[in-house]
Protein backbone atom coordinates (compact mmCIF):
# COMPACT_ATOMS: atom_id res chain seq x y z
CA UNK A 1 0.00 0.00 0.00
CA UNK A 2 0.52 3.34 -0.63
CA UNK A 3 -0.48 6.51 0.54
CA UNK A 4 -1.19 9.67 -2.39
CA UNK A 5 -2.56 12.87 -1.51
CA UNK A 6 -5.45 13.40 -4.25
CA UNK A 7 -8.94 15.72 -4.19
CA UNK A 8 -12.39 14.81 -4.36
CA UNK A 9 -14.17 17.43 -6.05
CA UNK A 10 -18.13 17.69 -5.08
CA UNK A 11 -20.99 20.17 -6.63
CA UNK A 12 -22.58 21.88 -3.31
CA UNK A 13 -26.57 22.25 -3.23
CA UNK A 14 -26.14 25.46 -0.67
CA UNK A 15 -30.12 27.01 0.16
CA UNK A 16 -30.31 30.52 -0.20
CA UNK A 17 -28.54 31.66 3.49
CA UNK A 18 -25.43 29.09 2.91
CA UNK A 19 -24.87 30.76 -0.56
CA UNK A 20 -24.55 34.44 1.64
CA UNK A 21 -22.60 32.44 3.77
CA UNK A 22 -20.13 30.63 1.31
CA UNK A 23 -20.03 34.02 -0.32
CA UNK A 24 -19.19 35.99 2.84
CA UNK A 25 -16.20 33.65 3.55
CA UNK A 26 -14.66 33.95 0.14
CA UNK A 27 -14.67 37.81 0.54
CA UNK A 28 -13.06 37.18 4.34
CA UNK A 29 -10.46 35.36 2.55
CA UNK A 30 -10.04 38.10 -0.27
CA UNK A 31 -9.95 40.53 2.12
CA UNK A 32 -7.03 39.33 4.42
CA UNK A 33 -5.26 38.27 1.18
CA UNK A 34 -5.17 41.99 0.41
CA UNK A 35 -4.29 43.29 4.02
CA UNK A 36 -1.49 40.95 4.33
CA UNK A 37 -0.01 41.60 0.90
CA UNK A 38 -0.17 45.17 1.64
CA UNK A 39 1.78 45.04 4.78
CA UNK A 40 4.58 42.77 2.99
CA UNK A 41 5.27 45.31 -0.06
CA UNK A 42 5.42 47.85 2.80
CA UNK A 43 7.97 45.99 4.44
CA UNK A 44 9.54 45.14 1.57
CA UNK A 45 9.65 49.20 0.68
CA UNK A 46 11.12 49.77 3.77
CA UNK A 47 13.31 47.21 3.77
CA UNK A 48 14.66 48.51 0.33
CA UNK A 49 14.95 52.10 1.63
CA UNK A 50 17.53 50.88 4.19
CA UNK A 51 15.41 50.79 7.90
CA UNK A 52 16.49 48.50 10.08
CA UNK A 53 14.40 45.85 11.44
CA UNK A 54 12.48 45.68 8.19
CA UNK A 55 12.54 41.50 7.62
CA UNK A 56 9.48 40.51 5.39
CA UNK A 57 7.15 38.71 8.06
CA UNK A 58 5.95 35.05 7.40
CA UNK A 59 2.63 33.69 7.10
CA UNK A 60 2.95 32.55 10.92
CA UNK A 61 4.03 36.39 11.88
CA UNK A 62 1.38 38.18 9.62
CA UNK A 63 -1.55 35.82 11.22
CA UNK A 64 -0.35 36.71 15.22
CA UNK A 65 -0.16 40.21 14.23
CA UNK A 66 -4.09 39.68 12.03
CA UNK A 67 -5.49 38.11 15.66
CA UNK A 68 -4.08 41.50 16.97
CA UNK A 69 -5.54 43.83 14.50
CA UNK A 70 -8.71 42.23 13.63
CA UNK A 71 -10.38 43.47 16.92
CA UNK A 72 -8.92 46.54 17.40
CA UNK A 73 -11.09 49.72 16.88
CA UNK A 74 -9.16 49.63 13.16
CA UNK A 75 -10.05 46.07 12.58
CA UNK A 76 -13.10 44.33 10.85
CA UNK A 77 -16.44 44.16 12.86
CA UNK A 78 -17.11 41.09 10.94
CA UNK A 79 -14.64 38.73 11.84
CA UNK A 80 -16.84 36.61 14.33
CA UNK A 81 -18.83 35.48 11.51
CA UNK A 82 -16.36 33.45 9.37
CA UNK A 83 -14.05 30.67 10.74
CA UNK A 84 -10.54 31.75 11.98
CA UNK A 85 -9.20 29.27 9.04
CA UNK A 86 -10.42 31.21 6.31
CA UNK A 87 -7.96 34.57 6.78
CA UNK A 88 -5.10 31.66 8.42
CA UNK A 89 -4.87 29.83 4.99
CA UNK A 90 -5.30 33.07 3.09
CA UNK A 91 -2.15 34.25 4.50
CA UNK A 92 -0.32 30.73 4.10
CA UNK A 93 -1.48 31.04 0.40
CA UNK A 94 0.70 34.41 0.35
CA UNK A 95 3.38 33.21 1.89
CA UNK A 96 3.66 30.33 -0.68
CA UNK A 97 3.17 32.80 -3.68
CA UNK A 98 6.00 34.76 -2.34
CA UNK A 99 8.35 32.11 -1.99
CA UNK A 100 7.44 30.52 -5.77
CA UNK A 101 7.98 34.34 -6.88
CA UNK A 102 11.32 34.43 -5.31
CA UNK A 103 12.41 31.26 -6.56
CA UNK A 104 11.55 31.87 -9.80
CA UNK A 105 13.40 35.23 -9.70
CA UNK A 106 16.63 33.37 -8.28
CA UNK A 107 16.47 30.41 -10.86
CA UNK A 108 15.77 27.90 -8.16
CA UNK A 109 12.29 27.18 -9.46
CA UNK A 110 12.41 25.92 -13.39
CA UNK A 111 9.88 26.94 -15.50
CA UNK A 112 8.18 29.85 -16.79
CA UNK A 113 8.48 32.85 -14.63
CA UNK A 114 6.14 33.78 -11.85
CA UNK A 115 5.03 37.38 -11.29
CA UNK A 116 4.56 39.14 -7.89
CA UNK A 117 1.52 38.56 -6.18
CA UNK A 118 -1.30 40.86 -7.16
CA UNK A 119 -4.70 42.34 -5.45
CA UNK A 120 -7.50 40.74 -5.61
CA UNK A 121 -10.22 42.54 -6.87
CA UNK A 122 -14.03 41.25 -5.87
CA UNK A 123 -15.98 40.32 -8.87
CA UNK A 124 -12.37 39.75 -11.06
CA UNK A 125 -10.88 37.06 -9.24
CA UNK A 126 -11.76 33.46 -8.49
CA UNK A 127 -14.04 33.35 -5.14
CA UNK A 128 -12.45 30.72 -3.24
CA UNK A 129 -11.14 29.89 0.25
CA UNK A 130 -9.78 26.53 2.65
CA UNK A 131 -10.79 25.24 5.66
CA UNK A 132 -9.31 22.92 7.96
CA UNK A 133 -10.27 21.22 11.46
CA UNK A 134 -13.83 19.03 11.84
CA UNK A 135 -14.70 18.26 7.82
CA UNK A 136 -17.10 15.23 7.44
CA UNK A 137 -18.42 13.84 4.64
CA UNK A 138 -21.64 12.16 4.43
CA UNK A 139 -23.55 10.16 1.59
CA UNK A 140 -25.37 13.45 -0.02
CA UNK A 141 -23.35 16.17 2.13
CA UNK A 142 -20.72 17.59 3.77
CA UNK A 143 -20.14 19.39 7.09
CA UNK A 144 -18.08 22.38 6.90
CA UNK A 145 -17.03 24.28 10.23
CA UNK A 146 -18.71 27.49 10.94
CA UNK A 147 -21.11 26.68 7.39
CA UNK A 148 -22.52 23.59 8.75
CA UNK A 149 -24.26 20.52 6.63
CA UNK A 150 -24.25 21.61 3.06
CA UNK A 151 -26.05 19.02 0.39
CA UNK A 152 -23.89 17.43 -2.72
CA UNK A 153 -24.99 17.18 -6.04
CA UNK A 154 -23.47 13.66 -6.38
CA UNK A 155 -23.46 10.36 -3.91
CA UNK A 156 -20.55 10.15 -2.15
CA UNK A 157 -21.24 7.41 -0.49
CA UNK A 158 -17.90 5.07 -1.95
CA UNK A 159 -15.91 7.01 -0.29
CA UNK A 160 -17.76 7.68 2.76
CA UNK A 161 -17.25 3.70 3.58
CA UNK A 162 -13.45 4.67 3.39
CA UNK A 163 -12.83 7.54 5.47
CA UNK A 164 -15.05 5.27 8.07
CA UNK A 165 -12.75 2.19 6.96
CA UNK A 166 -9.73 4.38 7.78
CA UNK A 167 -8.18 3.86 4.37
CA UNK A 168 -9.06 7.74 3.59
CA UNK A 169 -8.28 10.70 5.55
CA UNK A 170 -9.35 14.52 4.78
CA UNK A 171 -7.06 17.08 5.64
CA UNK A 172 -8.67 20.37 4.02
CA UNK A 173 -11.40 21.51 2.07
CA UNK A 174 -11.24 24.29 -0.41
CA UNK A 175 -14.58 25.78 -1.63
CA UNK A 176 -14.68 28.16 -4.38
CA UNK A 177 -17.21 29.26 -7.21
CA UNK A 178 -17.82 28.44 -11.30
CA UNK A 179 -20.13 29.99 -13.23
CA UNK A 180 -22.14 30.68 -9.63
CA UNK A 181 -22.15 27.59 -9.39
CA UNK A 182 -20.15 26.45 -5.86
CA UNK A 183 -17.74 23.38 -5.47
CA UNK A 184 -15.72 21.98 -2.50
CA UNK A 185 -12.70 20.05 -3.16
CA UNK A 186 -11.47 17.49 -0.63
CA UNK A 187 -7.78 17.11 -0.09
CA UNK A 188 -7.35 13.57 1.20
CA UNK A 189 -4.34 10.66 2.01
CA UNK A 190 -5.45 7.79 0.34
CA UNK A 191 -4.53 4.36 0.78
CA UNK A 192 -3.86 2.54 -2.73
CA UNK A 193 -2.41 -0.69 -3.23
CA UNK A 194 0.71 -0.91 -5.08
CA UNK A 195 -0.67 -2.45 -8.38
CA UNK A 196 1.33 -5.05 -10.43
CA UNK A 197 0.21 -4.38 -14.09
CA UNK A 198 -1.12 -7.54 -15.63
CA UNK A 199 0.00 -6.60 -18.89
CA UNK A 200 3.70 -5.71 -17.76
CA UNK A 201 4.95 -6.25 -21.43
CA UNK A 202 2.52 -4.22 -23.23
CA UNK A 203 3.89 -0.72 -25.31
CA UNK A 204 1.46 1.59 -26.82
CA UNK A 205 2.93 4.62 -28.37
CA UNK A 206 0.51 7.23 -28.00
CA UNK A 207 0.61 10.60 -30.94
CA UNK A 208 -1.71 13.64 -30.03
CA UNK A 209 -2.99 15.75 -32.97
CA UNK A 210 -5.18 18.72 -34.00
CA UNK A 211 -7.78 16.16 -36.14
CA UNK A 212 -7.69 13.16 -33.72
CA UNK A 213 -6.59 13.99 -30.45
CA UNK A 214 -4.80 10.67 -30.01
CA UNK A 215 -3.72 8.19 -32.04
CA UNK A 216 -2.14 4.93 -30.63
CA UNK A 217 -0.09 2.53 -32.29
CA UNK A 218 -2.19 -0.51 -32.52
CA UNK A 219 -4.27 1.83 -35.21
CA UNK A 220 -6.87 3.07 -32.39
CA UNK A 221 -7.37 6.74 -33.42
CA UNK A 222 -9.45 8.73 -30.91
CA UNK A 223 -11.16 11.72 -31.87
CA UNK A 224 -11.56 14.77 -29.83
CA UNK A 225 -14.56 16.37 -28.45
CA UNK A 226 -13.87 19.45 -29.62
CA UNK A 227 -15.97 21.65 -27.13
CA UNK A 228 -14.98 24.86 -27.77
CA UNK A 229 -15.13 24.38 -31.99
CA UNK A 230 -18.75 23.32 -31.30
CA UNK A 231 -19.86 26.10 -28.88
CA UNK A 232 -17.73 28.77 -30.48
CA UNK A 233 -20.99 30.20 -32.40
CA UNK A 234 -22.98 30.27 -28.78
CA UNK A 235 -19.73 31.78 -27.44
CA UNK A 236 -19.61 34.51 -29.91
CA UNK A 237 -23.10 35.29 -29.14
CA UNK A 238 -23.13 35.28 -25.78
CA UNK A 239 -20.00 37.66 -25.85
CA UNK A 240 -21.80 40.35 -27.95
CA UNK A 241 -25.01 40.05 -25.62
CA UNK A 242 -22.70 41.04 -22.41
CA UNK A 243 -20.58 43.34 -24.45
CA UNK A 244 -23.57 45.36 -24.80
CA UNK A 245 -25.20 45.61 -21.81
CA UNK A 246 -24.23 49.01 -19.49
CA UNK A 247 -21.97 48.02 -17.08
CA UNK A 248 -22.99 47.84 -13.48
CA UNK A 249 -26.59 46.79 -14.45
CA UNK A 250 -28.54 43.64 -13.02
CA UNK A 251 -28.89 42.41 -16.99
CA UNK A 252 -24.90 42.61 -17.80
CA UNK A 253 -24.72 40.97 -14.46
CA UNK A 254 -27.18 38.10 -15.55
CA UNK A 255 -25.43 37.54 -19.00
CA UNK A 256 -22.26 37.64 -17.45
CA UNK A 257 -23.50 34.62 -15.78
CA UNK A 258 -25.01 32.84 -18.78
CA UNK A 259 -21.39 33.94 -20.59
CA UNK A 260 -19.85 32.18 -17.26
CA UNK A 261 -21.93 28.96 -17.62
CA UNK A 262 -21.18 28.03 -21.39
CA UNK A 263 -17.39 28.34 -20.20
CA UNK A 264 -17.65 26.42 -17.48
CA UNK A 265 -20.13 23.45 -19.46
CA UNK A 266 -16.74 23.63 -22.04
CA UNK A 267 -14.63 22.86 -20.03
CA UNK A 268 -16.70 19.90 -18.35
CA UNK A 269 -16.95 18.59 -21.42
CA UNK A 270 -13.26 18.18 -22.21
CA UNK A 271 -12.20 17.38 -19.09
CA UNK A 272 -14.84 14.56 -18.42
CA UNK A 273 -13.26 13.05 -22.30
CA UNK A 274 -9.85 13.44 -21.06
CA UNK A 275 -10.33 12.01 -17.70
CA UNK A 276 -11.80 8.91 -19.41
CA UNK A 277 -9.37 8.63 -21.87
CA UNK A 278 -5.91 8.77 -19.40
CA UNK A 279 -8.12 6.37 -17.17
CA UNK A 280 -8.63 3.53 -20.00
CA UNK A 281 -4.88 3.94 -21.17
CA UNK A 282 -3.62 3.47 -17.74
CA UNK A 283 -5.56 0.81 -16.86
CA UNK A 284 -4.91 -1.23 -19.91
CA UNK A 285 -1.51 -0.99 -20.85
CA UNK A 286 1.55 -1.90 -18.98
CA UNK A 287 3.48 0.93 -21.11
CA UNK A 288 2.43 4.42 -22.73
CA UNK A 289 4.99 6.14 -24.36
CA UNK A 290 4.37 9.61 -25.76
CA UNK A 291 5.99 12.96 -26.52
CA UNK A 292 7.53 15.84 -24.75
CA UNK A 293 5.87 18.44 -26.51
CA UNK A 294 6.29 22.00 -25.99
CA UNK A 295 2.81 23.36 -25.64
CA UNK A 296 3.62 26.65 -24.65
CA UNK A 297 5.80 27.09 -27.66
CA UNK A 298 3.29 25.31 -30.07
CA UNK A 299 0.79 28.18 -28.53
CA UNK A 300 2.51 30.91 -30.40
CA UNK A 301 1.13 29.39 -33.59
CA UNK A 302 -1.84 31.65 -34.18
CA UNK A 303 -3.32 29.60 -36.70
CA UNK A 304 -3.39 26.83 -34.63
CA UNK A 305 -3.59 28.27 -30.89
CA UNK A 306 -7.19 27.55 -30.16
CA UNK A 307 -7.34 23.96 -31.78
CA UNK A 308 -4.71 22.95 -29.70
CA UNK A 309 -5.86 24.79 -26.24
CA UNK A 310 -9.46 23.23 -27.39
CA UNK A 311 -7.41 19.38 -27.22
CA UNK A 312 -5.78 20.02 -24.13
CA UNK A 313 -2.35 18.51 -24.28
CA UNK A 314 -0.79 19.53 -21.48
CA UNK A 315 -3.68 18.01 -19.43
CA UNK A 316 -4.03 15.30 -21.11
CA UNK A 317 -0.14 14.68 -20.26
CA UNK A 318 -0.61 15.67 -16.60
CA UNK A 319 -3.57 13.34 -15.39
CA UNK A 320 -1.74 10.32 -17.60
CA UNK A 321 1.49 11.06 -15.49
CA UNK A 322 -0.36 10.37 -11.92
CA UNK A 323 -2.80 7.77 -12.84
CA UNK A 324 -0.23 5.28 -14.61
CA UNK A 325 0.96 5.60 -10.69
CA UNK A 326 -2.13 4.52 -9.36
CA UNK A 327 -2.35 1.94 -11.72
CA UNK A 328 1.04 0.27 -12.05
CA UNK A 329 1.39 1.45 -15.79
CA UNK A 330 4.97 2.75 -16.83
CA UNK A 331 5.07 6.34 -18.29
CA UNK A 332 8.07 7.09 -20.90
CA UNK A 333 8.80 10.74 -22.09
CA UNK A 334 10.36 10.69 -25.83
CA UNK A 335 12.63 13.18 -26.37
CA UNK A 336 11.25 16.41 -27.41
CA UNK A 337 13.67 16.38 -30.40
CA UNK A 338 12.93 12.73 -31.82
CA UNK A 339 11.53 13.29 -34.64
CA UNK A 340 8.86 10.78 -34.37
CA UNK A 341 6.43 12.02 -37.88
CA UNK A 342 9.57 12.42 -40.14
CA UNK A 343 11.12 8.77 -39.23
CA UNK A 344 9.74 5.59 -40.98
CA UNK A 345 8.35 3.16 -38.80
CA UNK A 346 9.66 0.50 -41.18
CA UNK A 347 13.38 1.34 -41.98
CA UNK A 348 14.09 4.15 -39.87
CA UNK A 349 14.71 6.47 -43.16
CA UNK A 350 14.02 9.99 -42.00
CA UNK A 351 12.06 12.31 -44.30
CA UNK A 352 13.21 15.98 -43.28
CA UNK A 353 10.94 17.58 -46.20
CA UNK A 354 7.82 16.13 -44.76
CA UNK A 355 5.35 19.23 -44.35
CA UNK A 356 2.69 19.40 -41.85
CA UNK A 357 -0.12 19.41 -44.69
CA UNK A 358 0.73 16.00 -45.62
CA UNK A 359 -1.12 13.45 -43.71
CA UNK A 360 0.15 10.20 -45.21
CA UNK A 361 3.46 9.04 -45.09
CA UNK A 362 5.06 7.79 -47.57
CA UNK A 363 8.75 5.78 -47.52
CA UNK A 364 10.89 6.65 -50.47
CA UNK A 365 13.18 3.79 -49.12
CA UNK A 366 11.31 0.87 -48.12
CA UNK A 367 7.73 1.69 -49.97
CA UNK A 368 5.91 2.18 -46.34
CA UNK A 369 2.46 3.68 -46.43
CA UNK A 370 1.04 4.79 -43.15
CA UNK A 371 -1.40 7.64 -42.09
CA UNK A 372 1.19 10.18 -40.48
CA UNK A 373 -0.30 9.95 -37.10
CA UNK A 374 -0.17 5.94 -36.91
CA UNK A 375 3.65 6.07 -38.16
CA UNK A 376 4.48 8.52 -35.01
CA UNK A 377 3.10 6.43 -32.87
CA UNK A 378 4.74 3.34 -34.14
CA UNK A 379 8.02 5.14 -33.83
CA UNK A 380 7.25 6.34 -30.18
CA UNK A 381 6.31 2.60 -28.87
CA UNK A 382 9.74 1.59 -30.81
CA UNK A 383 11.66 4.18 -28.94
CA UNK A 384 11.15 2.39 -25.49
CA UNK A 385 10.45 -1.15 -27.04
CA UNK A 386 12.33 -1.64 -30.45
CA UNK A 387 10.90 -5.02 -31.29
CA UNK A 388 7.57 -3.29 -31.21
CA UNK A 389 8.20 -1.00 -34.39
CA UNK A 390 8.80 -3.59 -36.83
CA UNK A 391 5.83 -6.12 -35.28
CA UNK A 392 3.52 -3.42 -35.80
CA UNK A 393 4.74 -2.12 -39.21
CA UNK A 394 4.50 -5.35 -40.73
CA UNK A 395 0.93 -6.02 -39.61
CA UNK A 396 -0.51 -2.28 -39.88
CA UNK A 397 1.48 -1.76 -43.63
CA UNK A 398 -1.17 -2.16 -46.60
CA UNK A 399 0.94 -1.64 -49.45
CA UNK A 400 4.15 -0.13 -50.83
CA UNK A 401 6.87 -2.81 -49.03
CA UNK A 402 7.96 -5.79 -51.20
CA UNK A 403 10.23 -7.24 -48.46
CA UNK A 404 9.58 -7.08 -44.54
CA UNK A 405 12.07 -4.25 -43.32
CA UNK A 406 13.24 -5.06 -40.27
CA UNK A 407 13.20 -2.27 -37.09
CA UNK A 408 16.17 0.52 -38.17
CA UNK A 409 17.56 2.98 -36.07
CA UNK A 410 15.20 5.49 -35.28
CA UNK A 411 17.42 7.80 -35.96
CA UNK A 412 18.05 11.65 -37.69
CA UNK A 413 16.61 15.15 -36.42
CA UNK A 414 14.24 17.78 -36.80
CA UNK A 415 16.22 19.95 -39.46
CA UNK A 416 17.01 23.71 -37.59
CA UNK A 417 17.41 22.28 -34.21
CA UNK A 418 20.79 22.33 -34.07
CA UNK A 419 20.64 18.64 -31.67
CA UNK A 420 22.88 16.03 -32.50
CA UNK A 421 22.12 12.73 -32.56
CA UNK A 422 23.04 10.11 -29.77
CA UNK A 423 26.43 9.12 -29.16
CA UNK A 424 27.27 5.53 -30.21
CA UNK A 425 29.11 3.01 -28.43
CA UNK A 426 32.58 1.90 -29.44
CA UNK A 427 31.68 -0.63 -31.33
CA UNK A 428 29.24 1.15 -33.64
CA UNK A 429 26.11 0.39 -31.15
CA UNK A 430 23.69 2.72 -29.32
CA UNK A 431 25.36 4.11 -26.10
CA UNK A 432 24.59 2.26 -23.29
CA UNK A 433 23.16 5.37 -22.05
CA UNK A 434 19.74 5.36 -21.39
CA UNK A 435 17.68 7.17 -24.31
CA UNK A 436 14.17 7.51 -22.68
CA UNK A 437 13.72 9.63 -19.46
CA UNK A 438 10.56 7.46 -17.36
CA UNK A 439 8.29 9.02 -14.95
Amino acid sequence: MATVHQALRFALDPNLGQRRDLARHAGASRYAYNWGLARLKAAIDARQAGETGSALPSAIGQHKEWNSWKKGTDGVPWWPEVSKCVPQEALRDLERGMRAFWDSRTGKRPGPKIHFPRFKKKGRSRDSFRLTGAIHLHPRAVTLPRIGTVSLLEDAARWVERIEAGSVRVTSATVSREADRWFVALAVEAERPILAHPEAGDTIGVDLGVLALATLSDGTVIPGPKALRRGLLRLRRLSRAHARKRRGSHNRARAARRLARHHAKVAAVRRDHLHKLTTRLAKTHGRIVVEDLNVKGMLGNRRLARALSDAGFYEFRRQLTYKCRWYGCELVVADRWYPSSKTCSGCGAVNQELSLSERTYRCQSCGVVLDRDLNAAINLAGWAHPAVTASAAETLTACGADRKTGPGPAGGWEAGTGIVPEPTGPTGGPHPRDPFVTI
